[in-house]
């Protein structure tokens, strides 16, 4: 019964490829840095705790991102690509442990690795940012005020469907911490997989 979930999951990835990849990618054809403008992308991800807190944390994470282009490097060297700064709206429930949701904004960057004649193109991302979280300061391990900073650091690769399409895949690591503003400040480290669908202009 397990192969059903898979095999089902299987054919719906090649149906959605086949349905977006069109005809061949105009910068595949002419090996142009295809460097869009903005972005827009819709992002998942499911993370555990992996240490220094107590409590056994699973976050189902939903990221609403829009990027900006921001400097190329149109050279022969693995260093080929585009720099874009980005801003993350961020809403998370919270499927096992002490808080029940977190919100936020996080602002940082990501740089993508563009060879000539692939669809495929790695990324590093990382940024700042802040939010709130239903904090019970009097529970071992849990946060101890609402408002809370936040670290993001991914790394992934995506692969272009057409000129406007990419899906995304990766790994995310999170954390939230208020700072130091209260003590104890146990802080939140997350990690797990991501994935994402982005539209181009």
């Amino acid at each position: 019964m397990k192969f059903l979930p898979v095999a089902a999951i299987s054919v719906f990835l090649t149906t959605t490829l086949r349905t977006f990849a069109g005809p061949e990618i105009a910068s595949e054809r002419t090996g142009v840095l295809d460097a869009p403008r903005f972005e827009m992308a819709l992002e998942s991800a499911y993370l555990l705790g992996v240490f220094g807190n107590p409590n056994s944390y699973e976050i189902g994470a939903e990221f609403l991102t829009v990027r900006v282009r921001w400097g190329t490097i149109n050279t022969d060297s693995w260093f080929r690509g585009y720099n874009q700064f980005y801003v993350s709206a961020i809403a998370e429930p919270i499927f096992r442990g002490v808080e029940n949701h977190y919100f936020g904004l996080n602002f940082g960057s990501r740089y993508n690795f563009v060879r000539p004649g692939t669809r495929f193109v790695p990324y590093i991302s990382a940024g700042l940012g802040l939010g709130w979280i239903d904090s019970h300061p009097g529970i071992p391990g849990a946060q101890g005020q609402d408002f809370t900073f936040n670290i993001l650091t991914a790394a992934g690769i995506s692969y272009k469907m057409n000129d406007h399409w990419k899906l995304n895949a990766g790994i995310l690591y999170q954390h939230l911490s208020n700072g130091g503003q209260t003590d104890p400040n146990p802080s939140l480290n997350l990690l797990g997989p991501q994935i994402g669908l982005n539209y181009s202009f």
